[in-house]
């Protein structure tokens, strides 16, 4: 993704990026602290609110754009982040749109995802293969038990099914995940890491500043207890990216473009998995596409009880140096508020 300073400086200039860091910090916070999974958060019933306004936003060029110029400019890279927050439907629709969009533009895809854990992968090539169907490939996968909000996926499962895009399981095991959440890498068994890439690189200054920062929203939050925490959530990274780098050099991924479905905590600011596909991948072309949560994200009462707002000043952007993606879905905000 681009970090050239005329790109930070409009960033940095325009309120909806500080708002849209503001609220969607408590949402990240506890994703790191609870697992994506586990975060059960409700949103506005409508899918599609074609009453607001909305509109594609260049990063880079500070302008607006359509569908189809985003499509262009997407088709250039190798690996295409759709950074989401995982209850918004209004997001997963956008995503289903990108994908079949470049589908229809004949680029051949792959469609990589977080919300499936490696080991699902033979239950996965049986869906691509069509020898099973949707609903078997969600009892394989355990997806009740391991990402609960699987069902805001199956358009896209769909959509790749019906476009023939293979689909990629990128993610680690969870309890292997929640392990180092409590130990520490260097605390787990050797049979949970020899699950895990074997080259793990925890050390990131920036990355790590940002986790702090957005864990602070926890009101019972212990700053001792972040290093575990941040440890597992770049075993996630790592994990994605060796699973996604591997498939890309291999013959199966030769001239495929991956589409990744991911929280955007994995994503933005290019930090987490893109950062490591570049380590793994060195000149690997990459772009970030993020989708603004507008009011459309509701924390239940318990989660709202744990959290407080973080402030994420326009001054962090700086120490950052770098804008948190190079497209934006950006809509008006729900009339009856955000969380």
């Amino acid at each position: 993704m681009s970090s050239k300073p005329m790109t930070r400086l409009r960033l940095e200039r325009s309120p909806m990026f500080a708002a849209a860091s503001i609220r969607h910090g408590s949402l990240w916070g506890l994703m790191l602290l609870l697992g994506a999974a586990c975060v059960t958060v409700t949103c506005s019933a409508q899918m599609t609110p074609t009453d607001r306004p909305a509109l594609w936003v260049d990063a880079l060029r500070g302008e607006p754009l359509d569908l189809e110029q985003l499509l262009d400019e997407l088709q250039v890279a190798r690996v295409v982040y759709l950074g989401e927050i995982h209850s918004i439907p209004r997001h997963h629709e956008l995503q289903s749109a990108i994908l079949e969009g470049l589908a229809r533009h004949g680029v051949r895809l792959v469609l990589a995802m977080e919300q499936f854990e490696y080991f699902a992968q033979p239950a996965l090539d049986r869906f691509n293969a069509r020898s099973t169907e949707l609903n078997q490939l969600v009892v394989e996968a355990e997806m009740d038990k391991r990402w609960r909000g699987h069902t805001d996926y199956h358009a896209l499962l769909l959509t790749a099914r019906t476009r023939q895009i293979p689909v990629l399981a990128l993610n680690a095991r969870a309890e292997t995940i929640r392990a180092i959440g409590r130990q520490r890498l260097a605390g787990i068994t050797a049979e949970q890491r020899a699950e895990l890439p074997l080259e793990i690189v925890t050390t990131d200054p920036l990355y790590e500043r940002l986790a702090t920062r957005m864990l602070g929203v926890h009101m019972a939050f212990d700053p001792q207890k972040l290093r575990p925490i941040f440890e597992a959530q770049v075993a996630r990274d790592e994990t994605m990216a060796a699973r996604l780098a591997e498939f890309l050099s291999s013959a199966s991924g030769e001239g495929r473009t991956a589409v990744v479905i991911c929280g955007r905590g994995h994503c933005e600011f290019g930090l987490g998995m893109p950062d490591r596909m570049a380590r793994r991948m060195p000149g690997v072309t990459q772009r970030i596409v993020l989708f603004s949560e507008s009011g459309d994200l509701r924390l239940s009462e318990a989660e709202r009880k744990q959290a407080r707002e973080v402030e994420v000043p326009h001054e962090f952007l700086r120490e950052l140096g770098r804008p948190p993606g190079d497209f934006f879905h950006i809509i008006e905000p729900a009339t009856s508020g955000g969380d």
